[in-house]
C-alpha cells in the first residue's frame, strides 16, 4: 500500500477500552430517534468500510484491491464528516443517553478519522463530554494521542502506531515518559500497554522501547509521517 496508515483499529474499540466513564443511564423514551437513526447509519458505514479493508488485508488480497477498499473508506469518511459536523454544531456532543451507544460512538469515530483541523476544533467539546459523562474517557485519550502525533508531539497514552516501511514492522509512535505510560492509561480507562501491544503482534518492553526511540524517530522522518500526507484508518 502506497500510503502510510495508522493501525489503530477502532473497529475493536470495545476490546481495548475499559473507560472510567463506563456507566450510562439510558431512558429509551428520551432518545432522539431521528438523529439516532442517522448516526446508526453513519456508524455502520464507518465500521463496514474498515472491516472490508481489514478482511482483504488479512486474506493477503492484491494490493490494488486493498488500496481500493481503503480509498472507499476515506470517501465514506468525507461524507460522514459533513453530517457529523452539522450535528455537532447544532446539538453539541450527544451521549448514549441522547442517541444510543452506536450513535454516540459514531460521533467519536468520525472525528477520530477526520483531518487535523477538525480534530483540533472538536477536541475541547469531547473533553467537556467526558466531564459530563457523555463519552468514554478512553475516547478522549485516543483523540488526544492522535492530535499530538499529527502536530509532531509525543503521545501520552501510546495508542498510536505506524508501520515502518523499511522493516515492515509496527512501531509505537514516540511516547512521552514511557516509564509511566500505564499509569496514564489506567487513569483514562485503557488496558496496560503490554496487553494492547499484543493486538499488533508486539511485545512491550519499556527499556527496549527507549533504546529503539532514535530508530523510531528516524523511521518517522524517512516514512514522511506528517500532517500533510497522513491519513487515518
Amino acid at each position: 500500500m502506497k500510503q502510510i496508515f495508522l493501525i489503530i483499529i477502532l473497529a475493536f474499540l470495545n476490546l481495548v477500552s475499559f473507560a472510567q466513564v463506563n456507566t450510562f443511564t439510558i431512558d429509551s423514551s428520551k432518545l432522539n430517534k431521528p438523529l439516532m437513526l442517522v448516526l446508526d447509519t453513519i456508524y455502520k458505514a464507518d465500521q463496514g468500510s474498515r472491516y472490508k479493508a481489514m478482511d482483504l488485508s488479512k486474506a493477503k488480497a492484491a494490493p490494488s484491491r486493498i488500496d481500493s477498499a481503503v480509498h472507499a473508506a476515506h470517501i465514506a469518511d468525507s461524507l460522514n464528516l459533513i453530517k457529523v459536523t452539522q450535528i455537532l454544531d447544532k446539538h453539541g456532543w450527544l451521549g448514549p443517553q441522547d442517541v444510543g451507544i452506536d450513535g454516540s460512538n459514531a460521533l467519536f469515530l468520525v472525528i477520530q478519522h477526520a483531518n487535523l483541523a477538525t480534530q483540533q476544533k472538536y477536541l475541547p467539546m469531547i473533553r467537556t463530554a467526558v466531564k459530563d459523562g457523555k463519552t468514554l474517557s478512553s475516547n478522549l485519550a485516543l483523540l488526544e494521542d492522535r492530535v499530538n502525533m499529527r502536530e509532531g508531539k509525543t503521545q501520552a497514552y501510546g495508542s498510536q502506531l505506524f508501520r515502518n516501511r523499511s522493516t515492515g514492522k509496527m512501531c509505537f509512535y514516540p511516547i512521552a515518559d514511557p516509564d509511566h505510560v500505564d499509569e496514564r492509561r489506567k487513569a483514562m480507562g485503557l488496558q496496560p500497554i503490554a496487553e494492547y501491544a499484543k493486538y499488533f503482534s508486539l511485545t512491550w518492553d519499556v527499556e527496549e522501547y527507549k533504546k529503539n526511540l532514535p530508530e523510531i524517530e528516524k523511521a518517522i522522518k524517512e516514512n514522511k509521517l506528517t500532517t500533510k500526507n497522513f491519513r487515518s484508518f
